[in-house]
């Protein structure tokens, strides 16, 4: 099977917005800012645990808002990690209406309900922003595994049916959906250990407890660099443009697809998103949807996109939410595949 993530009904269109766009869905936030602007300490509260990509994207914006002076209050990370990342969301199902607090994830937020009983919906949350995407990668530790390439990998896996292990970030999310593409495409039975981050399974790997895992490049780079890690695969259906060399003389550009290696899955990326409780003011949430925006232009946020090779992509107000409409409902089918939708979602 395979999955365009975003281009099953959401096409990926890099670049800024049209000027239209941004007349349309900033000028309303541009008058807001003049009549609200938090006062006090402001939560940063992540979906993940820390040394993850979501705990590094939430840090890095935290960065960038601080040292260029756009926010005049402190920004406090918070790690909510539990449940798979279902207790941040909790968080916010408990502070309705709270302008204090800012939720950040990817598509765990809409993804999660529909496979694991959570104490929260889609309507105790409201969507601010989806500011990047990023790549997800087949990682492995020669070392430990002597798995050197992707078709090595497929091998040895067809050779050890259920065995070989593959370790992700959470249960029944993006890592673990798409090594079950993965299995399908390439006709393999795989292992799926779940861990409470990334940065957790790129440890894992890194040791030599597990064969491989799926991650995107921020969670794996230093292991790469560490020469822990190897990067066997992209799951995307053209190679990567970045040819600075990272690791063992190779350059993301140098990365093969997994198309390339024979496993058929490709442009399954993961949006890093921004979001708020119910019922908070809609000055507060034109205030955060300016304030991820100006973050996106700093050299910070910048030099973060170009070194985890991300695609930049800003989406807001109605834009946003037709594209949240359209993967959850991609998501679905994909959760109905694999036995995972919940009799409610269904």
């Amino acid at each position: 099977m395979k999955i365009t993530s975003l281009r099953n009904g959401a096409s990926l269109r890099t670049g800024v917005l049209t000027a239209s766009a941004l007349a349309v869905g900033l000028t309303g936030a541009t008058a807001a800012l003049a009549e609200w602007k938090p006062n006090r300490p402001v939560e940063l509260v992540v979906s993940a645990g820390p040394g993850g990509g979501s705990d590094i994207f939430t840090r890095v914006v935290q960065a960038a808002l601080t040292k260029n002076k756009l926010v005049e209050t402190p920004l406090i990370v918070v790690n909510k990690p539990g449940g798979s990342g279902s207790e941040a969301f909790n968080y916010a199902e408990d502070n309705v209406g709270s302008p204090y607090k800012v939720y950040f994830g990817t598509q765990d937020a809409y993804v999660l309900p529909l496979g694991t009983k959570v104490n929260y919906a889609m309507k105790d949350l409201t969507p601010v922003a989806s500011m990047v995407f990023d790549v997800f990668i087949l990682w492995s530790n020669p070392k430990a595994s002597g798995i050197n390439t992707a078709q090595e990998f497929v091998a040895k896996a067809k050779e050890n049916p259920g065995k070989v292990r593959v370790a992700g970030a959470k249960a029944k999310d993006a890592d673990e959906t798409v090594v079950t593409l993965m299995e399908r495409a390439a006709g393999i039975d795989l292992a799926y250990i779940p861990y409470k981050s990334g940065s957790e399974a790129a440890i894992q790997v890194a040791g030599g407890h597990i064969e491989a895992n799926t991650n995107n490049p921020s969670e794996s780079l230093e292991q790469w660099k560490a020469g822990n890690q190897k990067p066997l695969c992209v799951f995307t259906s053209a190679r990567l443009t970045d040819k600075t060399v990272v690791a063992d003389g190779m350059s993301w550009a140098d990365i093969p697809t997994c198309v390339e290696a024979g496993i058929d899955v490709k442009d399954f990326v993961q949006p890093r998103t921004v979001w708020m409780a119910a019922d908070v003011p809609p000055e507060a949430v034109a205030y955060y949807t300016e304030l991820m925006k100006k973050a996106m232009e700093t050299p910070e946020f910048k030099d973060y996109t170009t070194r985890n090779v991300q695609i930049t992509k800003f989406m807001a107000g109605d834009e946003l939410k037709t594209f949240l409409a359209e993967q959850t409902k991609n998501y679905e089918k994909i959760y109905a595949d694999n036995n995972w939708l919940l009799p409610a979602s269904q």
